[in-house]
């Protein structure tokens, strides 16, 4: 997970595995007559959406917008930011009233401004029934007062990236499924001079993703089903003293990094277990970087002391402002979006850097014809919302957005503060939101 404006761009020859244009474009018209979704009249609709990382993904979208035009007439403009210019945008757009018609975004986007969304019920009710159903964690996020406010279009899963002989030469099959396994494995790496490292730093997806991992595997939670704040608990010492122990394995200065940064390390032989996205060894492919590529693999977040998996996988909701002038166009279009003929082949083209948040796509044969992709087929099933064990709503967004959690494990593992002063801080912080 990264930055796209920091990054080349991947190219990947992923198969679309779905007819050709012309295909796409007799699906779409006999769709847009049978579409109980209707666009208005001489409708133009924009879309602010984050940077594309594999090419292939962006050409098979651009592919679906340009034949949703030809067959409903509506024309649609796509704007691209990086990940962490998406929620600053989508913020002023939503307090001026004007902007891009939709905005696809990150975590609990949505719940920034939840008054200033399009109800979308309509649409997620009849993909959800179409398609086998919502996974729960889509659910929870999409989901406001009992109305959808935002349609989750995919996950992004960040998992366990390792170099297998490093493992293997460390005394390792793979890697252990469960957190003391993981230390000794890390340890072991570290020893060997072939190092971890997750990031420390303001890392939108990267940091957020490992720490709340971390917290949560060990039953440390920032509130509670009533919004309570409970960070300040037993759970969340024996969390930090975890991470400090962690943290001693890690290559020298991941407290700054930023998504980007361990991608960059693992691929110039810096780093040799990571978490990450499939973006490394996507990138080790398109750049033939042969020996990484075969020297790499996926596994799972391991399980802590709570016994099952508590993961934060980043979701991408798509949301339709108020201010709209065509939300019925808007509506047909993600629609459009998420249908299996037009879904199917751009989650091929994604080549696994994306995962479906509905049921029907778990037979995508992405997820079989090459086993590295294997883990993050469940990255939607295994997660919980961003909120943890709380109720995703506006103040629960902010809490990652400001990097509440990623700053207490990062004041603590640094030596900034001690466990008492990190938990505190984090705690000051949090009820000032949750009050």
């Amino acid at each position: 997970m990264f930055s796209m404006d920091r990054r080349k761009l991947i190219k990947t020859g992923a198969a679309l595995g779905a007819a050709g244009a012309t295909g796409l474009l007799d699906f779409a018209k006999a769709w847009a007559q049978q579409s109980p979704f209707k666009p208005e009249p001489n409708a133009t609709i924009s879309i602010l959406r984050w940077k594309r990382f594999v090419e292939a993904e962006d050409a098979q979208f651009m592919k679906i917008v340009e034949a949703f035009t030809k067959a409903t007439g509506v024309k649609v403009n796509v704007s691209n930011e990086s990940f962490d210019d998406i929620q600053p945008k989508a913020s002023v757009a939503a307090n001026t009233g004007q902007g891009p018609d939709m905005v696809w975004g990150l975590h609990s986007l949505p719940h920034l401004f939840p008054d200033k969304c399009t109800d979308v019920s309509d649409v997620a009710d009849y993909l959800g029934k179409k398609y086998g159903g919502w996974v729960p964690a889509a659910v929870a996020t999409g989901q406001s007062k009992g109305k959808w406010i935002a349609v989750p279009v995919a996950f992004n899963g960040g998992y366990i990236n390792y170099r297998i002989s490093a493992v293997q030469k460390a005394g390792f099959k793979g890697v252990p499924g469960d957190t003391a396994g993981f230390l000794e494995l890390c340890r072991a790496l570290k020893k060997n001079n072939t190092p971890s490292g997750f990031a420390l730093g303001h890392a939108t997806g990267d940091a957020n993703g490992w720490i709340h991992w971390l917290l949560w595997s060990h039953g440390s939670y920032l509130i509670d089903k009533d919004e309570k704040v409970i960070i300040n608990s037993p759970e969340t010492a024996k969390a930090l003293d975890y991470a400090k122990q962690l943290y001693e394995t890690f290559v020298p200065g991941t407290a700054s990094w930023n998504d980007s940064s361990n991608n960059k390390a693992f691929l110039a032989g810096e780093l040799y277990l990571t978490a990450n996205g499939i973006s490394i060894y996507a990138a080790a492919k398109a750049q033939n970087m042969t020996a990484i590529a075969e020297d790499m693999d996926h596994a799972a977040w391991p399980v802590g002391p709570v016994g099952k998996p508590q993961e934060l996988q980043l979701l991408f909701p798509l949301l339709i402002f108020k201010y709209s002038k065509n939300p019925k166009a808007s509506k047909a279009f993600v629609t459009f979006l998420m249908e299996a003929e037009n879904y199917n082949p751009w989650l091929e083209a994604a080549a696994g850097y994306l995962t479906q948040p509905l049921n029907a796509y778990d037979n995508n044969p992405v997820w079989t014809k090459d086993p590295k992709n294997t883990v993050f087929r469940d990255a939607g099933k295994r997660t919980l919302p961003a909120s943890g064990i709380g109720p995703v709503t506006e103040k629960a967004a902010a809490a990652i957005s400001d990097f509440i959690l990623v700053d207490m494990v990062a004041n603590y593992c640094t030596g900034r503060e001690d466990v008492k002063g990190a938990i505190a801080q984090a705690e000051r912080q949090a009820k000032r939101l949750f009050r």
